[in-house]
């Protein structure tokens, strides 16, 4: 194999099953390559279809992305007028953290 077609992961394997090289730089070799060689599971999904196909919940869920959307529910806000909404406001944000 040429040195042009060794990969990022192969280079870190030869380091850290090289005895010759030292210790610490072939743990930090093992310890980089460990994402690759043992991945860890990130995300799971559980579900129940209480009887009902997937492809049934498939199909509901299409036909309710075809509708419009609905906003959120309650009592419009105030219109406020226009020579109010002109004005600085009262309040700032201060974003800077107090320790």
């Amino acid at each position: 194999m040429k040195d042009d077609d060794i990969t990022a992961h192969r280079l870190l394997q030869s380091i850290y099953r090289d005895e010759e090289v030292a210790l610490p730089v072939r743990m930090r070799a093992t310890v980089e390559s460990l994402p690759y060689e043992t991945p860890k599971l990130s995300a799971t999904a559980i579900a129940t279809m209480d009887g009902k196909s997937f492809a049934e919940a498939l199909d509901r869920c299409i036909e309710r992305s075809k509708q419009p959307v609905s906003l959120l529910k309650g009592p419009a806000p105030p219109e406020l007028p226009a020579e109010e909404l002109k004005r600085p406001f009262s309040n700032y944000r201060n974003n800077y953290r107090r320790c």
